[in-house]
């Protein structure tokens, strides 16, 4: 998709618009300097919302895509208030030895969070990264220790926890008890997200490193497929439909019910249908997280074939208490009492105050406002040094849930995780799975190496 231009609106109007937000903070302490690592599409609209309510100075972009890194630099450009382009890197190393950051955001795919997340708080920055925030276990263990022992701030991308009406939905029926004793929650996700096709492998583009792309993963030949954003039909680079869809509606229920560790994770699925496509995640799947301490079951489906169970829920989460149901996606919510009157609200947009979220070309419009509120989260906790709402460990949580429900059906059985041994129970072949191998010359991080 053609992401060159982003606004109707010229640059010096965004930049007068951009002053109007926070000129009192802009006089009070200089702008902290941001870096950010994977200059794609959710990179850029996430790093945009940023720039609209806080006085930052974007200073360095990395991208291996060297035209999409001279895209992001000119958008950049545009948006910020300085009108200053930012320096362009083409290896992340490089920029983190040559730039001083407050702030770095890691927005690569699902194989590269790992170890730009953990050079960026070495060299001492606090860090927003993508969810899931690892490809196994095992980096997302070393993720934890390496922010608890450089004392930085990590927040994950799991908007869910800052969405309005979300937060709404958790205050007005969970935490006032108005759904009662709840036994089951429902997540799950119909949308066609599977790749389909089987073009043939071709020669790199010139503008890519794909060698550098490719990184600590198995080297696959090219496919166009796979970049820009088709990575995700692919294990090799992330976790499937689970790892990217499941960890938002399996995160933010957790948040909403309070939940840790699952005590056992579940699940069963495969390639049933699409079995002509090249690619490789799972098209049809169904995962358990049990919390017997609390005598609840959520549990997770996905297929990306047929029609949603209910055509407004096509992505979401149901909530099933004694007193009543509570359904929960991005674009809103609804609650159905038992007795009394049905529920609606809508999702939240801000365009009296963000216009440029009309025109903002690719951006998700429902989740703008979510992803500004996530920024503040983090830029209170930054300057209080306190834990963001979405916590590195929280995000490690949500994201090895899914992990080793991938694993488990892989394995063909239950697994139980110990979070304080870092292993699962009794089980050698699932332990020996936690950590995928790496490419050479890229070293596997681990807790105790960090």
């Amino acid at each position: 998709m053609d992401r060159r231009t982003f606004l109707t609106a010229g640059a010096a109007g965004l930049a007068w618009s951009t002053l109007n937000r926070f000129p009192m903070a802009m006089a009070a302490e200089p702008a902290k300097h941001v870096g950010l690592i994977g200059c794609g599409w959710y990179g850029k609209s996430a790093l945009f919302r940023l720039l609209q309510i806080a006085p930052v100075e974007v200073v360095a972009l990395c991208d291996v895509d060297r035209r999409m890194l001279a895209d992001a630099a000119g958008m950049v450009a545009e948006r910020q208030s300085s009108g200053k382009t930012p320096r362009t890197y083409h290896d992340y190393r490089e920029m983190l030895e040559k730039e001083k950051f407050d702030i770095v955001q890691v927005s690569t795919p699902d194989h590269w969070h790992a170890l730009p997340m953990i050079a960026a708080v070495q060299a001492g920055a606090d860090v927003r990264v993508e969810k899931p925030i690892s490809v196994d276990v095992i980096e997302g263990q070393a993720m934890v220790a390496a922010a608890r022992k450089y004392g930085r701030v990590v927040q994950v991308h799991t908007q869910r926890r800052s969405t309005p009406h979300l937060i709404e939905a958790r205050d007005r029926f969970i935490r006032t008890g108005k759904l009662g004793k709840i036994g089951l929650v429902e997540t799950y996700c119909y949308y066609h997200m599977r790749a389909r096709g089987n073009p043939p492998d071709t020669t790199p583009p010139d503008h890519l490193d794909y060698d550098m792309w490719t990184g600590p993963a198995p080297m696959r030949p090219y496919n166009r497929i796979v970049h820009p954003r088709g990575w995700r039909a692919f294990m090799e680079y992330g976790n499937g439909i689970l790892g990217d869809m499941c960890i938002h509606m399996f995160d933010m229920v957790r948040w909403m019910l309070d939940l840790g560790w699952p005590a056992t994770v579940g699940s069963c699925g495969g390639i049933y249908v699409d079995k002509d496509s090249k690619a490789n995640i799972s098209d049809t799947q169904t995962a358990t997280f049990d919390y017997p301490e609390q005598d609840l079951s959520v549990v997770w489906q996905h297929r990306t074939w047929g029609h949603a169970a209910d055509p407004k829920y096509p992505w979401g989460a149901t909530i099933y208490g004694e007193e009543g149901t509570l359904k929960l996606s991005v674009m809103g919510y609804d609650f159905i009492p038992r007795q009394g009157d049905p529920i609606h609200q809508d999702v939240t947009y801000e365009y009296d105050k963000y216009p440029e979220d009309r025109t903002e070309k690719d951006l998700e419009r429902h989740v703008a406002a979510a992803m500004r509120q996530h920024w503040k989260s983090f830029l209170a906790a930054v300057e209080s040094r306190s834990l963001p709402v979405a916590d590195i460990e929280q995000g490690f949580i949500s994201s090895a849930s899914c992990i080793l429900a991938n694993l488990a059906m892989k394995l063909g059985r239950s697994l139980r995780y110990d979070p304080k041994a870092g292993r699962v129970v009794g089980d050698d072949e699932a332990n020996a799975l936690l950590a995928r191998p790496y490419r050479q010359p890229w070293v596997h991080p681990r807790p105790d190496t960090v």
